[in-house]
Order: structure tokens, then sequence, then C-alpha cells
């Protein structure tokens, strides 16, 4: 597997990351679409990583996972209280964050 094939594939997974993110209405996908877009960076950053034999695209996948995990908990914990206020999850009908 050559690095042309993992550059490759992590694109189309981020834009389907991308298109996911731009078109869904439901911020659930939208995380998922997030989460689809942060793997292909890892992806991206592992094959250079593997490709230049230096550690540091790993330690920095490492570091997105980690932000990636914390931004999941404190994302989904924001829209669980807004479906139970609200008791529907469409992001062109959330304002309850406005001040």
């Amino acid at each position: 597997m050559g690095t042309t094939f993992i550059l490759f594939v992590s694109a189309s997974i981020f834009s389907i990351g991308a298109v996911g993110f731009l078109i869904r209405k439901n911020p659930l996908v939208m995380f998922m679409c997030v989460e689809l877009m942060l793997n292909a960076v890892n992806l991206v950053l592992v094959a250079y990583s593997k490709f230049l034999q230096a550690m540091d695209g790993q330690v920095f996948a490492l570091i997105i996972m980690t932000v990636a995990a914390a931004e999941v908990v404190v994302g989904l914990a924001i829209i669980l209280t807004i479906f139970r206020t609200r008791h529907e999850l469409n992001v062109d009908q959330i304002d309850v964050l406005k001040g």
C-alpha cells in the first residue's frame, strides 16, 4: 500500500465528512462527519510519519484523538441537553445558546 493510495483514501474520507457536515441538519450526524474528517487527518499524519520515518505524525494523531474524544463528550452533553428541553434536533432551529 503506497502513500498515494493512503492519501487518496484519506481525501475521500475527508470529502465524505465535509459534504455530510455541510448538507445534514442533525447535530449527531454532523458530529460523526467531524469525526470522519479528523480520522482522515490522522490517516495522513500516520502515513507521512511512516514515509518520513519519524514519530511526530503519530504523536500528533494521538493528540488529535484525545481532543476529538473530549469534543465528543462536551458536544454530546450539549446535544442531550438541547434534546431534553426542545425534543428536536435541527441545527437551524437551535438558538438556545444565544444570550
